[in-house]
């Protein structure tokens, strides 16, 4: 049997605090559901995703999962 090719995926730390940071980037953040500085979460690697990892981006690290 042939396996299901899986779909990408992206690893986001957060790595800088969200003290200082706009609603909008703090709403972001929570989305993609990092809370504190050191939470990671594996997300779908598409276009939603990446437009909010855009907004965060000096405040996060993204890795390939």
């Amino acid at each position: 049997m042939a396996k299901k090719a899986q779909a990408a995926s992206l690893k986001i730390t957060l790595v800088k605090s969200l003290i200082g940071s706009t609603q909008k980037q703090i709403a972001n953040a929570e989305a993609l559901g990092l809370h504190k500085l050191g939470d990671s979460t594996v997300q779908p690697d598409n276009a939603q995703t990446k437009g909010k990892i855009n907004k965060i981006s000096h405040l996060v690290q993204v890795t390939e999962a």
